[in-house]
């Protein structure tokens, strides 16, 4: 396992950046240790919902955690806290844009190599992980 400290910058998309990370680093299996930072809006799919709701901040980043893959990309859930402290969360979609800083650590994941099937079960793409 690597250690890989970042930061994102103000307009930049969390899942986007994150995703075009992973593909540019070859990264085949990492997953997120910590994020701090805040967001103008987010993209979040609700539980059992299709539906890509918008919130709108400004919003504090209470919790990111997640898989990411250089094929198949991010499967990221995140909790937001409004200026009044109320908390959401759910799926991260496209939208959760950067606010003032995302300080994110990930870790590599030595030896593996994650990628998604679409599982007979959900009938959604599911985490396949497989040796590098």
């Amino acid at each position: 396992m690597q250690a890989v400290p970042f930061r994102l910058h103000p307009g930049d998309d969390l899942k986007l950046r994150l995703d075009r990370l992973a593909w540019e680093q070859g990264w085949r299996a990492a997953c997120v240790l910590t994020c701090v930072g805040s967001l103008s809006r987010a993209g979040i799919r609700f539980a059992d919902s299709s539906k890509i709701s918008e919130v709108r901040g400004p919003l504090e980043i209470i919790s990111l955690s997640g898989t990411i893959a250089s094929f198949g990309g991010s499967h990221l859930h995140i909790s937001v806290a409004d200026r009044n402290g109320v908390v959401i969360g759910g799926h991260v979609k496209e939208g959760c844009i950067i606010r003032t800083t995302a300080e994110i650590v990930l870790a590599t994941l030595d030896g593996y190599a994650f990628h998604r099937e679409i599982d007979p079960d959900t009938g959604f793409p599911e985490l396949v992980v497989s040796p590098a």
